[in-house]
């Protein structure tokens, strides 16, 4: 059974940071690719960062792009996403994905449970 678990979610105020991990356990990596992405309320699901486990090649939102790092440690089969200079916009629901491409669901096999961010003053 595959399973991605993520932690280290939580309130934080604007310009704090966090770092999402995500433990994979269960899955092949047959795709390269993992990484996350997020819903906040009353919006659809979004694309936020991928990255390939194989050459490290690194994908983000334009969002995102200079606050937010995303990682893989492999021998451990789990992926980083660092999140720094948060804002408000950034409150959502994280998800974990597997495979993982920016800009569709499509391909995604496998979710995690999803771990809250708050960014509030």
């Amino acid at each position: 059974e595959v399973q991605l678990v993520e932690s280290g979610g939580g309130l934080v105020q604007p310009g704090e940071s966090l770092r999402l991990s995500c433990v994979a356990s269960g899955y092949t990596f047959d795709d390269p690719t993992i990484g996350w992405f997020r819903q906040a309320p009353g919006k659809e699901r979004e694309g936020v960062s991928c990255i390939r486990r194989d050459d490290g090649s690194a994908y983000y939102r334009d969002s995102v792009l200079g606050r937010f790092t995303i990682s893989s440690d492999n021998a451990k089969a789990t992926v980083y996403l660092q999140m720094n200079d948060l804002s408000p916009d950034d409150t959502a629901v994280y998800y974990c994905a597997a495979p993982c491409l920016l800009g569709t669901e499509e391909l995604v096999r496998h979710w995690g449970q999803g771990i809250q961010v708050t960014v509030s003053s």
